[in-house]
């Protein structure tokens, strides 16, 4: 009885991996995207992007409460069309990425929300902080083969934060009472993953 009780073990350990290998995907950087909306002068939005974006998910393809993600991205890589304020961003005042080179975020869990899609919990780090967010997410999409036969999907997280909770705090009083920049960033994550078994 032992004995088959440790064969049945390790036979569903083996379909385990098996299953784990098959649900692997990375995140192409190529084809991937961060960018997040900020208020200037409380009249206007500003836009930005960051790229270095790399990580991987695990997805069976079917059920979104399988679906794990660990990604990064690169501060350094700040553009917002504007190079003063781009170095300005990359200082202490901000981001500091001399001290903090990357912002990481990894998941802990879905939540289904009304009218299909779902909220993916995780655990965002940045500027040496640490604070829980939801991201709500458009997709996965089926997946396709590109010509080259790689297994490709994609899938758009949105989610807003307050910049202060990560200690980014700097900002400039304007005349009329107001400030220079908002402290809600919008972020939007658009991705395109590809299936690690099925790579060449």
């Amino acid at each position: 009885m032992q004995k088959q009780l440790g064969l049945l073990l390790s036979l569903a350990f083996f379909l385990g991996a098996a299953a784990s290998a098959a649900d692997q995907w990375t995140i192409d950087p190529k084809h991937s995207s961060a960018t997040f909306t900020i208020k200037h002068m409380m009249v206007s939005n500003v836009r930005g992007q960051m790229g270095g974006i790399t990580g991987s998910a695990i997805y069976d393809g079917k059920n979104v409460d399988s679906a794990k993600v660990n990604a990064s991205l690169d501060p350094a890589t700040i553009n917002t069309n504007e190079a003063d304020r781009d170095k300005h961003l990359r200082s202490a005042d901000f981001f500091d990425v001399e001290k903090y080179p990357k912002i990481t975020f990894v998941s802990t869990g879905t939540v289904p929300v009304l009218n299909g899609g779902f909220k993916l919990g995780g655990k965002l780090t940045m500027h040496g902080v640490t604070k829980n967010i939801e991201l709500t997410v458009d997709g996965p999409t089926e997946s396709l083969k590109d010509p080259q036969g790689t297994v490709r999907i994609g899938a758009t997280g949105t989610t807003k934060i307050n910049r202060k909770d990560f200690g980014i705090s700097y900002n400039k009083l304007l005349d009329n009472g107001g400030v220079a920049l908002g402290e809600e960033v919008q972020i939007v994550l658009d991705l395109e993953l590809t299936k690690q078994s099925d790579k060449k």
